[in-house]
């Protein structure tokens, strides 16, 4: 008879639980491919995070700085620190709003084309990682980071 019609056969088996720190194993990870693009950006300038927040600006903006803050999942003061250098470079400026307290990022043509250019760097990082990993495990795990992600959302409802 099959396991699957026989119930009492699967009641000694425990659950697998996983062993490790998740949030150790997930640091590691996040490194190790941060320093694959990191290394591709870097070659025009930017830090990886720079060039995710001019992306976000050259793609929504001209935008207030909270609404930035808040599509990016980062606080204000972490927002306002990673705006500095590329405000420095010219690449992004900050304007009065609709009204005298508020103000709106956007980039200037110069950062436009700092963005393209680093998106070409940037495709190649992916392609490294898409290669070294394979397509398949790629999709696989965007896909369980969304299922992750949606779950612990939902977890803190």
């Amino acid at each position: 008879m099959s396991p699957a019609l026989h119930p009492d056969l699967h009641k000694d088996v425990v659950a697998p639980r996983p062993q490790g720190c998740t949030n150790l194993k997930l640091r590691q990870l996040m490194r190790r491919v941060a320093q694959r693009y990191d290394a591709e950006v870097g070659q025009v300038g930017l830090k990886g995070t720079q060039y995710s927040l001019l992306s976000h600006v050259v793609k929504l903006g001209p935008i207030r700085p909270v609404d930035l803050a808040a599509g990016m999942n980062v606080d204000a003061s972490t927002l306002s620190r990673n705006l500095r250098p590329l405000l420095a470079a010219g690449w992004l400026t900050l304007d009065t709003g609709a009204d005298a307290r508020s103000r709106l990022v956007q980039a200037t043509d110069a950062g436009r084309e700092k963005r393209a250019e680093a998106q070409r760097r940037w495709r190649v990082a992916q392609e490294g990682v898409n290669a070294a990993l394979g397509p398949q495990r790629v999709i696989a795990l965007h896909a369980l980071i969304d299922e992750a992600m949606e779950a612990l959302a939902a977890s803190d409802d």
